[in-house]
C-alpha cells in the first residue's frame, strides 16, 4: 500500500501528496476512502416543521468521475442555468457584509491565506512580499462580485475575473473603480469554456465555491486545466459530499442559522476529495496540497485545518507537456 498510490496529510504544511500511474488504479485506490469512512446515505428523514430541507439524494450516476453509467446526453457547456437564476437574483447583495455572501467575506481572510501559501512555494516567490504575485496572470472563475479578484490584483496579479451572470460583473467593475489598484481587473461575462476557445492561458487559474454549482463538474475541470499553462497552479474549493456537510452546510447554515438561503446548495452536486482529485487528474491537473476550512463559533472566523469533512481547498499544478 505505501509503496504505490499514497495520499496523506502532513502538519504543519498540510500537503496532500499524491501519486497517479495509472487511473484504474487510482480509482481502487480511490475508492478505499482515505478521507471519510462515512458511508453516503439512501435517504435521510428532514428535521421536523417549520424547518424542513429536503433530504439528501443518493449520489446520483451523472456526476460520477470515472464517466460509467452517465444517463444524461453529453453537453458542450457545464452551465447550470438554474443556478445562474438563483445567484442573479442576489447579485446586488455580493458586497453587503452581513448579507447572503456573508460567509464567503468571513472566509476569505483564510481562502487567500492558502491560496497565497501554494502560489508563493509554487512559483518560489517570497511569501513575506508585499506585492508576491506581481507578473503572475491569475484568473478569478466564478468571480461573483469579485471579492477575490480584488484582494489579488492587490497582492500584485493581473487578474482576470469572469462570471456567466452579468448582474455580477456590472457590480464587480463598479466596485473596483473606486480604487486605482483594483481597477486594472478586467472583468467579463463569459464562461471557462469560452476562453478556451479563445486559446486563452493563465500562470494561475483560481475556481473556488463554485464547482458544486455547475451542471458538469469533469467538463468544467478539463476547461480549467485547458487555460492553465503548463506547470500552471488549479486552485479550486468546495463542499464535501459527506452526512457533515449536509448537516452543517445545509441545514444549519441554510435552516437554522439562516446564513444562506434556502436551497443555496445541493447535497447531491457535492463532491468527495477523491472524486475532485481524480477529475483533476484527467484534466492534466496533478493535486499536490490540500486543506480543510473549519469555522470557530467562539471567534466566528475560519480557519485551515487538516480536517476535509466539509469545506475544503486543493491546489494542484498543470502537467508539463
Amino acid at each position: 500500500m505505501a509503496s504505490s498510490k499514497l495520499a496523506r496529510f502532513l502538519n504543519p504544511n498540510r500537503k496532500f501528496v499524491v501519486h497517479f500511474s495509472t487511473i484504474s488504479r487510482t480509482s481502487q485506490i480511490l475508492q478505499r476512502r482515505f478521507f471519510s469512512d462515512v458511508t453516503q446515505p439512501s435517504s435521510i428523514d428532514p428535521p421536523p416543521s417549520p424547518i424542513s430541507p429536503p433530504p439528501p439524494p443518493t449520489f446520483y450516476e451523472s456526476t460520477n468521475p470515472s464517466g460509467g453509467g452517465d444517463k444524461r446526453p453529453p453537453i458542450s457547456s457545464s452551465l447550470n442555468e438554474s443556478e445562474l437564476l438563483k445567484f442573479s437574483s442576489i447579485a446586488e447583495t455580493w458586497w453587503d457584509s452581513q448579507g447572503p455572501f456573508k460567509p464567503l467575506h468571513v472566509m476569505n481572510p483564510t481562502r487567500l491565506a492558502f491560496i497565497r501559501s501554494t502560489l508563493c512555494r509554487h512559483f518560489r516567490i517570497d511569501p513575506c512580499s508585499a506585492r508576491p504575485f506581481e507578473g503572475l496572470k491569475i484568473i478569478d472563475v466564478g468571480c461573483g462580485g469579485g471579492i477575490l479578484s480584488e484582494p489579488l490584483a492587490r497582492m500584485g496579479a493581473t487578474v482576470t475575473g469572469v462570471d456567466a451572470i452579468e448582474k455580477n460583473i456590472t457590480i464587480a467593475r463598479i466596485h473596483a473603480e473606486s480604487d486605482p489598484v483594483t481597477s486594472s481587473i478586467e472583468y467579463c461575462c463569459t464562461t471557462a469554456e469560452k476562453l478556451v476557445e479563445e486559446q486563452k492561458k493563465f500562470d494561475a487559474v483560481i475556481s473556488l465555491e463554485v464547482i458544486e454549482h455547475v451542471a458538469n463538474p469533469a467538463e468544467f475541470c478539463k476547461s480549467l486545466g485547458s487555460l492553465t499553462v503548463p506547470n500552471g497552479a488549479t486552485l479550486i474549493s468546495t463542499i464535501n459530499r459527506s452526512m457533515r456537510s449536509y448537516a452543517t452546510a445545509i441545514v444549519a447554515a441554510e435552516y437554522l442559522l439562516r446564513w444562506l438561503p434556502k436551497g443555496t446548495h445541493q447535497w447531491s452536486s457535492f463532491l468527495t476529495p477523491e472524486e475532485l482529485v481524480l477529475i483533476l487528474n484527467r484534466a492534466s491537473i496533478s493535486v499536490q496540497e490540500m486543506a480543510g476550512f473549519v469555522y470557530n463559533p467562539l471567534t466566528g472566523r475560519w480557519a485551515l485545518s487538516d480536517d476535509i469533512g466539509v469545506n475544503f481547498i486543493a491546489f494542484g499544478t498543470k502537467n508539463s507537456q
